[in-house]
């Protein structure tokens, strides 16, 4: 009888174990790796790609969990609606041109005013007095210019995108494209009389358009055109913004604005999509403004990031322009910890990894018993061959009990060698072992001794074998 080779050998069991440390090893590189975001920007014309740009590098030299991989887009609304259908998780996005509806605000790249400024003589003050004026702008853009129209037609005026030859028509209002060069010779020349931008108050760019306005006044005054009931528009344009320009924005001798001035706006936000998880987003928000003083180094227009106003978490997730809860997690620093960002993925590992101990431990146990069962079933067999030894005279048997007896001897001995097996089972079978050697050996000899009283001659014939398997046995 020989024992089955169906236990597992130790070198299946490293495997496993060595499965089970690679399975680790994998799940400690999943969570240790850097989270890569496809980012959607625009205007191509803007600051906006610098920035981004500036804070993909940051990210990547500070070896940050996080990286950006950057999607060029010549118009806000292009990048906008790569965010809406889902090939960008993080976008640049002027909410008065489009809002995606999948858009959740990270941090405000940029608040732009609507300034429109002219020299003190000119009277401009408000919006019904620009009614039949000539407005310079210094940059055609689709979104400006629909955020002007909006603002003009909501006092009762019309628009014109382009210059018209004599007067303009009553209770129209023309825009005059030009070059920042151009500007100064045209205030001189009549050719306008107030100019608009729509553009951060504390731009260089509108610091030097504001300077040329001042040039061309006598007075070297500025006039600017006030909203007074700017909350009134913003509850009806909900996606623009009340902005006050503090006197003394653009110089404090003489004073300009002498006054506060309020206007609308919009802003450029940095937006992700609702369903990016609230660590990544809070991740995002956390890096952009603590690597923002490097940046600005890089990209000037990093020091315009703000986070955006609200009053209390409600008010963040409920407003008009909603802001992500990762975000807010950020700003008030209720960011989680290792343990609470992965809490589900340690349990789980936790639960699994004690279900395949009990498993692992489970099968030991059960190769154990089967090796057991086959030791005790060579011994079983063992003691019957001693009992039909006792038994036996027919010494041509006997012979085959003795090699039946080593044949099972060399099993267990190899057993024994490649599987730790219990004393007691071993003592057990060596135990028996013996006692079958023993009573064959004496069966054997008895035989032979009967074998020559009976026949001299067939004894010594017989006499040799038996003393070999006895030896053997032995």
């Amino acid at each position: 009888m020989t024992l089955p080779g169906l236990v597992l050998r130790r070198e299946i069991v490293f495997l496993a174990l060595a499965v089970l440390l690679g399975a680790g090893a994998a799940v400690a590189y999943w969570a240790s790796r850097a989270t890569v975001l496809t980012i959607a920007v625009a205007p191509s014309d803007g600051t906006e790609p610098a920035v981004i740009d500036a804070y993909a590098q940051a990210l990547s030299k500070r070896h940050k969990e996080i990286r950006l991989r950057i999607q060029p887009y010549d118009d806000v609304r292009d990048s906008a609606e790569a965010l809406q259908e889902g090939r960008a998780d993080l976008a640049v996005v002027r909410p008065d041109v489009f809002l995606p509806d999948n858009g959740l605000t990270l941090a405000i790249l940029r608040d732009q005013a609507m300034i429109i400024a002219s020299p003190e003589g000119s009277g401009l003050t408000s919006f019904p007095d620009l009614a039949g004026k000539r407005l310079a702008i210094l940059a055609h853009r689709d979104a400006d210019q629909a955020l002007i129209k909006a603002m003009v037609e909501h006092y009762g005026l019309t628009l014109l995108d382009k210059d018209v030859e004599g007067p303009l028509p009553a209770r129209h209002v023309a825009l005059v494209e030009m070059s920042e060069a151009d500007l100064a010779g045209a205030f001189v020349k009549k050719r306008i009389d107030a100019v608009i931008s729509v553009i951060s108050p504390t731009a260089p760019t509108a610091q030097r358009i504001v300077g040329i306005v001042q040039a061309a006044s006598r007075s070297k005054k500025v006039a600017f055109v006030n909203v007074p009931n700017a909350d009134a528009i913003v509850a009806r344009l909900p996606r623009l913004q009340v902005v006050t320009m503090p006197a003394e924005t653009f110089g404090g001798s003489p004073k300009v604005p002498a006054e506060d001035v309020t206007t609308v706006g919009a802003s450029y936000r940095l937006m992700a999509r609702s369903s990016l998880s609230r660590p990544v987003a809070a991740d995002v928000t956390q890096h952009l403004f603590e690597l923002r003083s490097g940046m600005a180094n890089v990209a000037p227009a990093a020091d315009y990031l703000q986070a955006p106003h609200y009053d209390s978490t409600a008010a963040a997730t409920s407003a008009r322009l909603p802001i992500h809860p990762g975000a807010v997690d950020y700003f008030e620093r209720e960011q989680q910890s290792f343990v609470e960002r992965y809490e589900t993925w340690i349990y789980l590992v936790a639960f699994l990894g004690g279900g395949i101990g009990s498993a692992l431990a489970w099968v030991g146990q059960r190769l154990s018993r089967l090796r057991r069962e086959r030791v005790e079933e060579a011994t079983d067999r063992l003691l019957e061959i001693r009992h039909e030894a006792q038994d036996s005279t027919d010494a041509a048997r006997l012979e085959l009990l003795a090699r039946e007896i080593d044949d099972l001897a060399g099993d267990i001995a190899r057993h024994a060698l490649e599987r730790p097996t219990e004393a007691k089972t071993m003592s057990a079978a060596a135990i028996a072992i013996d006692a079958a050697r023993s009573t064959v050996k004496r069966a054997i000899a008895g035989a032979a001794g009967r074998a020559q009283a009976d026949d001299p001659e067939l004894a010594g014939r017989m006499t040799p074998t038996a003393a070999g398997t006895t030896d053997s046995v032995a």
